[in-house]
C-alpha cells in the first residue's frame, strides 16, 4: 500500500513569498480541480481526500485546485470548507502549487476565506474567485468588482485568478479584465470558460500585456486546442485524465503542434462526454472504478450518473486508461 505521508517539500515557502514572486515564474501547465470525495451517506470522506490529492500528484499534475464548483463546493458548509482546505494544504505540503477557490458575493466572506488559506501557511498558493453575484439578478457593476478584488488582494497577499464562468451570469469584459490586471496587480490569472473562449483569450492577452501572466482556460480542457493557439499557457480540467492532457500542453509549448493535436484527438472522445453528459460526476466515478476513492457519491440534489451513462464514460476511460483508473488496484 501506498504512503499517505508526503515528504517535506525543499520548495516549501512562507506567506512573505507567494507564488508566483519576481523569482518564480508564473504558474503554468495543467491545474485541475480536485473532486471533493463522500462516503455513501453523504459525510466527507477525509482518507478519500487524502487519497485524490496524492493520486493527483501522481498524475503530474503542475497545481491542484481545491473548493471549486468542480469540487461541489456550493453544497459545502463553511466548517467543511475549513476541515478541507487544512487538510489539503498540510497533505499537499508544496510539493505543488494550491489554488483554492474562494467565492463569494459578499467581499468581507471572500477575503476572510482568502485571508484564511494564506494564514493557513501555503506553500505556493493562489486563489480562484469569480465575480460577485447572487442568484440571477444581484450583481456588482464594475466599480464594485474591482473594489472586491482590491480588498480581497489587500488581504490575503496571494496571486488572484479571476474565473469567467457562465455560472456567474456576469459579463466581464476585455477592457474591463485588462484594467482589473493593471490596477489590482496581485489579479495576474484568467481562467476564461465562456463561449468563444479562444478569441476572449486572444484579445485579453493583447489588451493586458505583461499584466496577464496566466492565461488558462477550463470547461474540461474541451477547447484546449484553439485556447493554446490563441495563447493560453494552462488549463484547469478536472481530475479526471490531467496525465494525458498534460502531454497536450507540453508538446504544445515545445512547438511540437503536431504532437500536441495527436494526443488531444486521442483523448477529446473522453473529454466530450464527460463535458456533456457526466459534469463534475466523471472524476468521482473513474476514481471509484480504480480504487482511489471508495464512494463515487454526490450531494443532493445532484443524482449519481445512470448506468447507461457510467458504462459509456468508463468505456472511453478503459480505451485510453488514465492514471486515475488504475491508481489504486
Amino acid at each position: 500500500p501506498r504512503s499517505m505521508l508526503p515528504p517535506t517539500s525543499p520548495h516549501t515557502t512562507t506567506r512573505e513569498s507567494p507564488l508566483p514572486t519576481s523569482a518564480t515564474p508564473p504558474l503554468t501547465g495543467v491545474v485541475p480541480i480536485a473532486p471533493t470525495p463522500f462516503t455513501a451517506n453523504g459525510d466527507l470522506d477525509l482518507d478519500g481526500m487524502r487519497r485524490v490529492l496524492e493520486c493527483m500528484i501522481d498524475q503530474g499534475v503542475d497545481g491542484i485546485c481545491i473548493l471549486a464548483n468542480y469540487s461541489e463546493q456550493f453544497l459545502l458548509t463553511d466548517a467543511e470548507r475549513d476541515i478541507l482546505l487544512k487538510l489539503s494544504l498540510e497533505h499537499v505540503r508544496g510539493r505543488v502549487p494550491v489554488v483554492v477557490t474562494c467565492s463569494h458575493y459578499s467581499t468581507r466572506i471572500a477575503a476572510a476565506r482568502a485571508k484564511a488559506a494564506a494564514d493557513a501557511g501555503a506553500a505556493m498558493l493562489m486563489l480562484m474567485l469569480m465575480p460577485p453575484y447572487h442568484g440571477a439578478s444581484l450583481r456588482a457593476d464594475e466599480k464594485g468588482m474591482l473594489e472586491h478584488f482590491q480588498r480581497i488582494a489587500d488581504a490575503a497577499r496571494v496571486p488572484i485568478m479571476v474565473q469567467d464562468a457562465p455560472l456567474s451570469g456576469v459579463a466581464l469584459s476585455v477592457p474591463f479584465l485588462a484594467r482589473l490586471a493593471r490596477e489590482v496587480p496581485l489579479v495576474s490569472y484568467f481562467k476564461i470558460e465562456v463561449a468563444g473562449t479562444a478569441a476572449k483569450l486572444r484579445a485579453l492577452i493583447a489588451a493586458g500585456g505583461a499584466a496577464i501572466q496566466g492565461p488558462f482556460d477550463g470547461e474540461e480542457s474541451i477547447t484546449l486546442m484553439a485556447d493554446l493557439d490563441a495563447g493560453a499557457t494552462g488549463t484547469m480540467p478536472s481530475a479526471l485524465i490531467p496525465d494525458l492532457i498534460k502531454p497536450v500542453v507540453t508538446h504544445f509549448a515545445a512547438d511540437r503542434r503536431a504532437e500536441a493535436a495527436a494526443a488531444y484527438a486521442r483523448v477529446l472522445p473522453l473529454i466530450n462526454f464527460e463535458n456533456r453528459q457526466c459534469g463534475l460526476r466523471a472524476t468521482k466515478t473513474v476514481m471509484m472504478e480504480g480504487g482511489v476513492i471508495r464512494s463515487d457519491a454526490v450531494r443532493h440534489p445532484l443524482e449519481a450518473l445512470d448506468g447507461a451513462t457510467r458504462k459509456g464514460l468508463l468505456e472511453l476511460a478503459n480505451e485510453v486508461q488514465p492514471v486515475a483508473l488504475r491508481w489504486g488496484k
